[in-house]
């Protein structure tokens, strides 16, 4: 048994960085262009592993360059990929704009992430998918996972509306700030059979909602808040993942979910003091170290 199964995209992120990003219908001249491998499901797969947990991927990529490149840095970090198919269409790509103040704007092509999930899903303690693949895929592995009794877990992203019979598949949910305003506010999810909804707010930190299951009414959420770390961020690429990666290997290290989340943001925020998204995923070290530098 896997201690984290991530079901999800592969893409080849093409990165372009410039003082600030282009307003519609501007150009603005770039200052470096750098390729990377990423993906949500990669990246969230390598954050999981990096984060001390045995990972299994479950993907799908081209028969090209690109394809070779992803399945290697699945090898470089222990990531079991037997779960990855390769088929004719191209691997997926992600046109990444980084500005100068480390924001940034994506374009995604899915590619032969459309034909992400294979036959089955590996056992595993948690199983972590996200929106970069067709939906109906996103339902089965979710399914899975429940039936295996996994905890499973779901980065909306990028957002859509979701019907309420997957989002109670889900015993958390990860949505950016805004993302959740997307998905209908947090009173919906949980509403709807959601588990716990995990917002991440950047550089104002973590709020974790769950529902007060004691009360009269039922979803009424009960919200603690995680407060940010102090870093210098230079590229918010790859935080996400990073924190839905570290998220899932302490929920299948056994831990509470509070205490998740702050290993979790901790791995978020040295993610953005670094370019790129693999390359920005901290290891379980580096994120001890940061918590122990902020209790000290």
């Amino acid at each position: 048994m896997f201690d984290v199964c991530v079901m999800g995209s592969a893409n080849l992120d093409l990165v372009a960085r410039a003082p600030r990003l282009p307003a519609p219908g501007e150009t603005v001249t770039g200052t470096d262009y750098a390729e990377h491998p990423g993906g949500k499901g990669v990246n969230q797969a390598v954050a999981a592993a990096r984060a001390g947990a045995s990972v299994a991927f479950v993907g799908a990529v081209g028969n090209d360059n690109a394809g070779d490149v992803l399945i290697g840095v699945l090898a470089a970090d222990h990531i079991d990929a037997a779960g990855v198919r390769r088929v004719t269409a191209p691997s997926g790509r992600a046109l990444i704009g980084v500005s100068a103040d480390a924001e940034n704007s994506i374009i995604v092509v899915p590619g032969a992430n459309a034909a992400a999930l294979a036959a089955g899903t590996p056992a595993c303690r948690v199983m972590l998918v996200q929106l970069e693949v067709p939906l109906v895929q996103v339902e089965l592995a979710l399914r899975r996972g429940r039936e295996a009794g996994a905890i499973t877990v779901l980065n909306p992203a990028p957002a859509i509306a979701l019907d309420d019979d997957i989002v109670a598949l889900c015993d958390v949910i990860v949505p950016n700030e805004h993302e959740v305003e997307l998905l209908g506010g947090v009173d919906h999810l949980l509403a709807a059979g959601a588990g716990a909804v995990v917002v991440t707010r950047g550089a104002h930190g973590v709020d974790v909602h769950t529902a007060d299951r004691r009360s009269a009414d039922s979803n009424r959420a009960h919200v603690a808040h995680v407060p940010p770390l102090s870093v210098v961020p230079v590229d918010s690429t790859g935080a996400g993942d990073s924190f839905c990666g570290a998220l899932a290997a302490q929920l299948a290290a056994g831990h509470d979910l509070m205490a998740a989340a702050r290993f979790a943001g901790a791995a978020g925020a040295l993610a953005t003091t670094r370019h790129g998204a693999v390359p920005s995923i901290p290891t379980h070290a580096e994120i001890l170290s940061l918590l122990a530098g902020t209790s000290s």
